[in-house]
């Protein structure tokens, strides 16, 4: 091996340990972020009310707190924050998973025009009601359904010859995000009143307010899923990287990996914009900040990608709940507010070494 890949290796973050720091991160930040509100519970509490609902441990802890302060960390924050780690990891993992596929770091999980028609369909439903019939959970599943048929068709629209052609998936992308966008503004602009108008742009800017349980099973699934298929595929997105020709030279399926990462980025970014909105910025902004970290490769900047974007949205959701409190803010506006300064300090420090 080369002195300098030896360099290379020897200079670069242990893979165990990034995950020793960043495993008890994400654990400090949700019992820290469940305590955090206009209701405060300290993070010891929290932790025993946790500890306390699961099998074989319930009998050993001592209940000293509160009917109110149980409900409000076990019923209210507990899942908005889980929602908000899962949220956060699929959109930075999406973020991967698209930047390799167009084999461009400027793509981010909407390129393909998914949060476009998820907006569409989620604000026909909001305003009009046409998804009502779906019950309890009308909003999450209108905005799966529009989020669907928009890669579908973009899917459809890029198959040339029987191939996926990545120019024409991107500008089909942005065309069919063009057109849904004109869609939504036609429908809130016939909007019968304010209200109807006003939740479905704060729903449009990303929120995690009404998180239930229920919203957590379909996308924790579905990271789990995505998790491991990209995982098992990682030397595969290595090469794609290096461009379609020098994967194919190394022995790797180019279209079938390519359609792999279509239906991963798909599912992931329908499945999170159906529990969260719209949530911009952190699949285009973790990537970068994990690779400018720890390097490219995907063995490792997939799992670190996962636990800084569920750590920075379950940071950015504490602050959209506390800044102008009672009143929640959009969740989208902070990750572009906070995220952005951030990001281009980082690129700044980055090229001055």
């Amino acid at each position: 091996m080369p002195a300098n890949r030896l360099l290379i290796k020897h200079n670069e973050p242990s893979m165990k340990g990034i995950l020793l720091v960043l495993l008890p991160a994400s654990l400090f930040s949700i019992i820290l972020a469940i305590g955090i509100g206009p209701v405060s519970v300290a993070p010891a509490t929290v932790a025993k009310i946790i500890l306390s609902k699961l099998p074989f441990l319930s009998e050993h802890i001592a209940h000293h707190w509160t009917p109110l302060e149980e409900n409000i960390v076990w019923g209210l924050r507990l899942p908005r924050v889980l929602l908000g780690m899962i949220v956060g990891a699929s959109l930075a993992v999406t973020g991967v998973a698209m930047q390799a596929l167009v084999r461009n770091h400027l793509a981010d999980p909407f390129i393909l025009g998914v949060s476009s028609g998820a907006s569409a369909t989620a604000t026909l439903g909001m305003i009009f009601g046409v998804f009502s019939f779906l019950g309890t959970y009308a909003l999450s599943l209108s905005a799966f359904l529009g989020a669907a048929a928009t890669i579908i068709i973009v899917y459809w629209i890029s198959r040339v010859k029987g191939r996926i052609n990545i120019t024409q998936l991107l500008l089909s992308g942005v065309a069919l995000a063009m057109v849904m966008d004109a869609v939504t503004n036609m429908i809130t602009l016939s909007a019968p009143n304010a209200l109807g108008l006003h939740n479905a742009a704060f729903w449009m800017s990303g929120s995690l307010a009404g998180a239930k349980w229920g919203y957590l099973t379909l996308p924790l699934a579905a990271i789990v899923l995505c998790m491991i298929v990209l995982m098992v595929h990682y030397r595969a997105l290595n090469a794609l990287v290096l461009g379609e020709e020098t994967a194919e030279t190394l022995g790797f399926h180019v279209r079938r990996m390519q359609k792999i990462l279509v239906l991963v980025s798909s599912l992931l970014a329908g499945v999170t914009i159906a529990v969260s909105g719209s949530i911009g910025f952190i699949g285009l902004m973790v990537p970068h900040i994990t690779r400018l970290l720890i390097g490219s490769d995907h063995k490792r900047v997939l799992p670190i990608s996962a636990f800084l974007g569920g750590i920075l949205v379950v940071w950015t959701d504490v602050a959209a709940r506390l800044l102008i409190a009672p009143e929640e803010l959009p969740l989208g506006i902070l990750t572009a507010l906070f995220g952005g300064p951030f990001f281009i300090w980082l690129l700044k420090k980055n090229t001055r070494m």
